[in-house]
């Protein structure tokens, strides 16, 4: 990775120009940030602050895309094998006033000022605005879904980042959540972290979970209770029915409430 990259005031990487201190695309800038180097674009109608790059395209057009230009190709493939082959002729050409090729002063001088390559990959990332819902998630709405986040956000804005792989929520800068990315249509994506404890009692609601809780006060609560759950077609119904006769137990105690 270099230091700098100088780039062009296209609108792709620099979203102002300007002669000091250039607003650089927010696409750009992230990055940079994963590269962890600097963004420093050529002044406006300078085209000197990058002479380098400037004669290496003219060379580039002399040495590679001309010898192409009365070829005929039938696939991508094709094309990009023949341009490899011509890039590596050119990168070893001797230059003329210095006894070494670009690719030997490259591995000599060059490649010592290099950073090494960061271990994860760049993923282009997305930008969406969303504000948390009443039941604690953000509408994510290239998938339709639904990401959870911290119950103390609810009623705030916040905008989402998303790569193919994952989804962010920031709130001020500040990331408050992460998730991978689920493709799945309509679907809840949970970290149960992020619910309030009220929240976090009723997800956990299941018929084991009902079933330790009988087994507790006896062998026919624990009969009772498995009746009751199989015997509806929606479980939250049953759910509901088993919790109401475990509680009778703070009223009547364990043993009364197994006997009944």
């Amino acid at each position: 990775v270099p230091k700098a990259i100088v780039s062009d005031n296209l609108k792709s990487a620099v979203t102002r120009a300007s002669k000091y201190e250039a607003d650089i695309n927010r696409s750009f800038k992230d990055f940079a940030r994963h590269y962890k180097c600097v963004i420093n674009p050529a002044r406006g109608y300078a085209p000197q602050d990058k002479a380098l790059v400037e004669n290496a395209v003219n060379l580039a057009y002399q040495r590679i895309y001309y010898p192409l230009r009365e070829m005929s190709f039938f696939s991508l493939e094709d094309l990009n094998r023949e341009i490899k082959r011509l890039l590596g002729r050119y990168n070893d050409l001797l230059f003329s006033r210095k006894e070494a090729s670009r690719r030997e002063l490259f591995q000599s001088v060059e490649r010592e000022y290099l950073k090494p390559l960061p271990q994860a990959t760049y993923e282009l990332k997305g930008y969406r605005r969303a504000k948390v819902q009443k039941m604690g998630y953000v509408y994510f709405s290239p998938d339709k879904s639904y990401y959870s986040v911290p119950y103390r956000y609810i009623g705030k804005e916040t905008t989402i980042h998303y790569t193919s792989s994952m989804v962010e929520v920031y709130y001020y800068h500040q990331r408050i959540a992460l998730h991978q990315r689920n493709p799945s249509k309509g679907s809840y994506n949970t970290n149960k972290e992020h619910l309030s404890s009220t929240h976090k009692y009723y997800s956990d609601w299941s018929p084991d979970f009902f079933k330790k809780k009988a087994a507790i006060h006896g062998k026919h609560v624990l009969g009772c209770i498995e009746k009751i759950i199989t015997a509806v077609d929606y479980p939250e119904i049953g759910y509901k029915r088993a919790m109401g006769v475990i509680q009778l137990h703070k009223s009547y105690g364990s043993q009364r409430l197994d006997n009944a």
